[in-house]
């Protein structure tokens, strides 16, 4: 599977959290995004966040977060959160857009990132759709990343 390592700016979000088991539920809380978003006639930059790992954090305290990228000068409303991703590098995986697909990187990437000479930082790993990758059924998995 190839990859490119990307620099991510810091990027401003809104977004809209779940606590909870990751799986099909995660779907609801994007489609509750893209409903707003769509309403306030925002196309950019959408990332899914799984804040937790699941190995490490119980089901059910695991945060999911549908985001999408907003510039600096947006106005913000309560109706959803605002929050800031930190930028740094990421490896950046294409993968076609179904569960299986993603599964499968998934269980690609972890083991061969020593033998590529990185190590995970300490970041979320995320999920990135452009509007051209969703229309292809496609995604990005980008996964931060140090020098070992």
């Amino acid at each position: 599977m190839k990859f490119k390592v990307e620099i991510l700016p810091n990027y401003r979000l809104a977004y809209v959290r779940r606590v909870g088991p990751y799986g099909s539920a995660n779907i609801e809380v994007m489609e509750k995004l893209k409903k707003w978003a769509k309403e306030k006639n925002l196309s950019a930059i959408i990332l899914a966040i799984q804040q937790d790992n699941p190995e490490t954090t119980l089901p059910e305290n695991c945060r999911f977060d549908a985001c999408i990228v907003i510039t600096e000068d947006y106005q913000m409303d309560d109706s959803i959160c605002e929050g800031e991703l930190a930028g740094g590098k990421y490896l950046i995986y294409e993968v076609k857009h179904t569960a299986e697909d993603i599964q499968k990187a998934y269980a690609y990437i972890f083991p061969t990132l020593q033998s590529n000479g990185y190590q995970i930082d300490n970041k979320p790993i995320l999920e990135r759709y452009t509007e051209d990758m969703v229309n292809n059924h496609y995604c990005e998995i980008c996964v931060p990343i140090k020098q070992l």
